[in-house]
């Protein structure tokens, strides 16, 4: 991984020469919770403009990048850092928590995080995945592997929200999965036993030991979860 990092920088750089102000890694790649079955290598790729010929330029070094499974970085001006912080408070939340820069200088050391949006954002970010997951569960209860990886892969989306719900609580969201998961159970006071049980599908733990009725049984106890967790943030309002 290190050298593929390392390559893709090279590349960046050629591409985007001066204009290239940084490049940081966020996520659990920063901070030694990735997970290759299901974690993503998130970038964040800052320059000082952007405009047609310069995402063209990037075509070449983003197709490698692809290549190797990873996703297409995130590409921000400097001025939108400084200033779109408000509209993405989580986002920005979680970058400057968990972030590693991989080249030039760390343009997310000096932003403010504002909270004024925050209610709204987890409100509105967790409702969406909600309704996605319900959609997805039509077609992945067809199968106990595919009702499995639905859980495993949407977890991973609710618990970087969960940050969220503890920052409104005025509470430190912890960097890592696990301990953000455990600490918003119990700050929220729900059930962990169906997120704990989810959370161990991605080591494919209990793959082999579940079966249809257990597994969509599962399936509802962490919707219920889910919808608990959207009850207390709306109750959060004003």
């Amino acid at each position: 991984m290190d050298h593929q990092i390392k390559a893709f920088i090279d590349d960046l750089r050629t591409t985007h020469r001066k204009n290239l102000v940084s490049v940081i890694l966020y996520g659990s790649a920063a901070t030694g919770d990735h997970h290759p079955k299901h974690s993503d290598v998130n970038i964040l790729v800052v320059l000082e403009k952007i405009g047609p010929e310069d995402l063209r330029n990037a075509h070449a070094a983003i197709r490698e990048w692809a290549k190797l499974g990873h996703n297409v970085p995130i590409y921000f001006t400097v001025s939108e850092i400084e200033n779109s912080s408000d509209v993405f408070p989580i986002e920005f939340q979680q970058m400057k928590r968990a972030r590693k820069v991989l080249f030039g200088r760390d343009v997310l050391s000096g932003i403010d995080v504002s909270t004024e949006n925050l209610r709204h954002q987890v409100e509105f970010e967790l409702r969406s995945k909600l309704i996605m997951l319900r959609r997805q569960y039509i077609p992945a209860s067809a199968s106990v592997e595919g009702l499995e990886s639905l859980m495993a892969n949407s977890l991973v989306s609710f618990i970087a929200l969960f940050r969220g719900v503890l920052m409104l609580r005025g509470i430190e969201a912890p960097v890592g999965r696990h301990a953000a998961l455990a600490l918003t159970v119990e700050t929220l006071g729900l059930n962990g036993q169906p997120f704990e049980k989810i959370f161990n599908l991605r080591g494919d733990n209990l793959a082999a030991m579940m079966g249809e009725v257990e597994t969509n049984q599962l399936f509802a106890e962490y919707l219920q979860q889910i919808e608990l967790v959207i009850e207390t943030v709306d109750r959060m309002d004003g």
